[in-house]
């Protein structure tokens, strides 16, 4: 089969194209068919060595999340069958690379995967499982409170959380990129505030982009800043509580918003979609930003 294989440390230049063993599904497993991978900065972070736990000796494969078929049932596993679509999320700070979702096959524990709605493509479907759980682990962290400032509501996780902050009683304020605020709005938001405004004070902030310094500047005294990777701490005087949101996989989560998304309650959104042969170029794509929404590697 083909894959993308991380062969050093370093930037988008690192990753190669290679045929590499068709993977068996072993004992509790399935083959998976990958037809859609998503691609996230933690996969920029893996091939720089950037990640919590320290860098993961090359060579290895990218990839968290995946849509595809069931190709293979391995010994012992009921709950898929070949041919069934199927979305899920490869753990990849468990996998470390071995398995990852770039790859034409997947040889997935069938506890990574959740059946996938017809009414649901497999491009838009492997936007969710990362994105869409963090944003509800994270926000669990937060006790209901009346104004919560969302970072990074243009982007995948901040645009999860406003909707699902907004649904839970929250007051939302979403801070968007420039000319995105329609987008932002759409997703309920109550305030769309802009990424040059001066942050009010608020009781929270779910720091997606993360800001580190100016989320903490923006939330009241004995607040809660909750953010996807570990920033400065603030001065313990002010009573803040910090949280530092790391997924981990959570099946029956993941089929609860994977049918949300299929039936629009909640939405996501995709920038492009480009082969699975042009990781580099996705990955390239990722570090320059201003995307407006999820790139998708994607298979035939």
């Amino acid at each position: 089969m083909l894959g993308v294989v991380a062969s050093a440390l370093g930037g988008p230049e690192v990753l190669r194209v290679a045929e590499l063993p068709e993977p068996e599904a072993g004992p509790g497993q399935v083959l998976v068919r990958t037809r859609a991978v998503c691609v996230h900065p933690a996969d920029v972070a893996a091939t720089t060595g950037m990640i919590p736990g320290g860098p993961v000796p090359p060579p290895f494969l990218p990839g968290w999340d995946i849509a595809g078929e069931v190709a293979a049932v391995g010994p012992g596993t009921t709950e898929f069958r070949v041919g069934d679509r199927v979305v899920g999320m490869i753990p990849w700070y468990l996998t470390r690379g071995a398995p990852g979702g770039y790859a034409e096959f997947v040889a997935a524990d069938a506890g990574w995967l959740v059946p996938l709605p017809d009414e649901l493509d497999f491009v838009s479907a492997a936007t969710v499982p990362l994105n869409a759980q963090t944003a509800h682990q994270g926000l669990a962290l937060i006790s209901p409170v009346g104004r919560l400032l969302v970072t990074g509501a243009s982007g995948s996780v901040g645009g999860f959380v406003t909707q699902l902050a907004v649904r839970a009683g929250y007051h939302v304020l979403a801070q968007a990129s420039h000319d995105d605020e329609e987008w932002v709005r759409g997703l309920g938001a109550h305030e769309v505030i802009p990424r040059s405004a001066d942050l009010a004070p608020v009781a929270a902030v779910f720091d997606a982009v993360p800001l580190g310094e100016a989320a903490a500047a923006a939330v009241e005294d004995g607040g809660v800043v909750v953010a996807t990777r570990p920033t400065p701490p603030i001065i313990p005087a002010r009573g803040v509580r910090q949280e530092v949101q790391l997924i981990h996989l959570d099946r029956e989560l993941l089929a609860d918003l994977v049918g949300q998304v299929a039936s629009g309650r909640l939405r996501t959104r995709v920038a492009a979609t480009l082969p699975l042969a042009e990781a580099a170029e996705a990955h390239r794509r990722v570090l320059a930003g201003g995307l407006r929404g999820k790139l998708v590697l994607t298979l035939s």
